[in-house]
């Protein structure tokens, strides 16, 4: 199951829930996945919060803790003001660009870290991107002066940290 909560009705919540379902199996993640899209505000805040970083990004991934990970996969927040922008900047919709960073995020939930994996995350991305008809992933584009932000983050779980 898959559970998005969003501001308001301009997203197609069943596209969003069908491609995460793809992209979880396509990853080999088990359990369910919570996505909540918001405002870059909200995003501020979660970052200070978890990462002590006091500024917005695009998608953090809480991963769950292992005891219930048969059961849940972990969560996701995404920042709908800079998918929008994102997708405004490289000419796609804004339904792609979040199935972007919900692939990015489920990768970080099935334990890849792009900060300490000597470039296997960015490899898995590109080729589900490639398999999944997307635009380019977030790893790729971290040189890319067009997006609003460089990089997506992460807050690590002590589960997820001993997975890899």
């Amino acid at each position: 199951m898959i559970t998005i909560h969003k501001p308001d009705g301009t997203i197609n919540e069943a596209t969003l829930t069908r491609f995460t379902n793809v992209a979880r199996k396509s990853v080999g993640l088990k359990g369910d996945v919570a996505i909540l899209i918001t405002s870059s505000r909200e995003m501020r805040r979660l970052n200070r919060v978890f990462r002590g970083k006091d500024k917005p990004t695009d998608v953090i991934s809480f991963p769950a803790v292992e005891v219930v990970t048969k059961e849940l996969a972990g969560d996701l927040a995404i920042s709908l003001d800079i998918a929008q922008t994102n997708a405004r900047n490289l000419g796609h919709s804004t339904e792609e660009e979040l199935a972007v960073l919900i692939l990015h995020g489920v990768l970080h939930l099935a334990g890849y870290d792009h900060e300490t994996d000597d470039g296997e995350m960015a490899a898995k991305e590109a080729q589900l991107r490639d398999k999944l008809s997307l635009p380019t992933g977030l790893i790729a584009r971290t040189r890319s002066p067009k997006t609003t932000t460089g990089m997506s983050a992460r807050k690590k779980s002590p589960a997820a940290r001993k997975k890899r």
